[in-house]
């Protein structure tokens, strides 16, 4: 009887991370669901197993090295890996930006996913079957203002997912890049803006229906259940009220 195939999630105590874990538990993985907030992590992976799938809840923060070197140590073999662990913070031009903010985010969204990326990688590959799921945005692709250290981040997030998988091809493993756009979560905005909920609801102010997290969730779990010798090198999800980072239908 062949092993049950695991997924490994990154920042999964939340939003499309946890919609994530829930739809790749129920496509038959078992899921390892990683995130710094160790109570929201293993709440979510004793949901997951009363609806008779298989979780493992795991604290991690993907900016710590040695911790992630540590984690990786369990696994001799792999066969997902959704980077998803990131975010935003702030919404301040160039000229007035908070260098920290800046560092921050590139340590989450780009060096994150590079520590746990390389970590992971070998399992991946002795899987003979791997894939990996960068989660970037939209923001990757395209600039807007006052997004600035955000564009910034997920475009280096981007350019690591187009860069492996030309480095790798030829091995046994995918690498798949999602790009949402418009996504209204419980903690995305109100994180960005530290808390304040009044910025974060004028985010999605007049929009008739942003992406949920499930909708992110759906876009994964497809990408990843296709044959194996099918790549989604790049796939890119807006609400249908986003034609751009910039072009927004609103009705106020």
């Amino acid at each position: 009887m062949a092993a049950t195939p695991i997924a490994v999630i990154t920042g999964a105590s939340s939003g499309i991370g946890a919609a994530t874990a829930r739809r790749l538990a129920a496509e038959g993985y078992r899921v390892v669901l990683t995130a710094r907030r160790k109570d929201r992590v293993e709440a979510l992976a004793e949901e997951i197993n009363a609806a008779g799938h298989q979780a493992t809840a795991y604290a991690l923060d993907v900016t710590d090295r040695a911790a992630v070197d540590e984690f990786a140590t369990a696994f001799k073999a792999l066969a997902v890996l959704v980077n998803n662990a990131g975010g935003a913070l702030g919404a301040d031009p160039v000229a007035t930006g908070d260098p920290a903010d800046w560092r921050q985010m590139f340590e989450t969204n780009v060096l994150g996913t590079l520590n746990i990326t390389q970590a992971l990688l070998p399992a991946l590959t002795a899987s003979g079957d791997g894939t990996i799921v960068v989660l970037t945005s939209t923001a990757g692709h395209g600039t807007y203002e006052g997004g600035a250290g955000y564009v910034a981040a997920k475009h280096g997030e981007h350019v690591l997912a187009e860069t492996l998988r030309l480095e790798i091809v030829g091995t046994p493993v995918r690498v798949i890049e999602i790009a949402p756009g418009m996504v209204k979560t419980d903690e995305f905005a109100t994180n960005r803006f530290r808390g304040d909920a009044e910025k974060a609801a004028k985010v999605y102010a007049g929009v008739d229906a942003p992406l949920t997290a499930e909708d992110v969730a759906d876009a994964v779990g497809w990408a990843v259940t296709r044959p194996s010798h099918v790549n989604i090198d790049l796939l890119v999800v807006r609400p249908r009220a986003q034609a751009s980072n910039t072009k927004v239908h609103r009705t106020l």
